[in-house]
């Protein structure tokens, strides 16, 4: 075996070394349990989740096979691909996989997040299904409940809450944007338990140095 021949060969082990090793997805693995009361339907590359909460429909990539058996929600990649194809087929792999585990969770438990209010005079009020804030305007911004969204306030904290993790994770970041955490007092709206960096005061600055 010449040096040319040695050389392919080690390239090819190393290629069969990262493919074996590498390409698998420790999340597309685990298979997604369906809690009692949730069921799950393919049709056409199409996975229908229904649960106690409501119901929710994914389109599955083509270069995943999804099945529903006994134990659960099986994915596992498109076979016969290589190279870079492998690894984007095992990123999407994963993806899939924690997608449809969220969808499961939706139906079942439904998701949350909780934004507080922090500035004198900031607050929010329920207007029928919308909220209304008042953060600082000079007019209340109304923000209003989009389907399959539902909302709570108590004092300065706002609920929002519904089963599609995605939009209720955007309709979220949608209302911090509204009056974002500003950084010398941390007046805004921000996630509960949001940590806000601080900056120090020119004034402030100037006398202490």
């Amino acid at each position: 075996m010449n040096k040319l021949e040695k050389r392919r060969w080690a390239e090819n082990l190393f290629v069969k070394f990262i493919l074996t090793n590498f390409a698998m997805s420790r999340i597309g693995k685990k298979i997604v349990e369906l809690p009692d009361g949730v069921s799950a339907t393919i049709d056409n590359n199409v996975i229908t989740v229904k649960g106690s909460k409501g119901e929710l429909v994914y389109t599955i990539h083509p270069d995943v096979t999804v099945s529903v058996e006994e134990e659960g929600i099986i994915c596992v990649p498109r076979e016969g691909v290589a190279g870079r194809a492998a690894k984007h087929s095992s990123a999407l792999w994963g993806t899939t996989r924690a997608r449809i585990a969220n969808i499961v969770r939706g139906v079942s438990e439904g998701f949350e997040k909780k934004l507080e209010l922090h500035g004198v005079g900031y607050r929010a009020s329920m207007k029928g299904k919308d909220v209304e804030l008042v953060v600082g305007y000079s007019h209340p911004v109304l923000v209003e409940a989009l389907e399959g969204i539902e909302f709570a306030v108590d004092k300065e904290v706002i609920t929002v809450s519904g089963i599609d993790n995605v939009l209720v994770g955007q309709v979220a970041a949608d209302i911090r944007a509204i009056r974002k955490p500003e950084p010398y007092k941390g007046k805004g709206v921000r996630y509960q338990g949001e940590h806000v960096r601080r900056k120090v005061g020119k004034v402030v600055g100037a006398a202490a140095a």
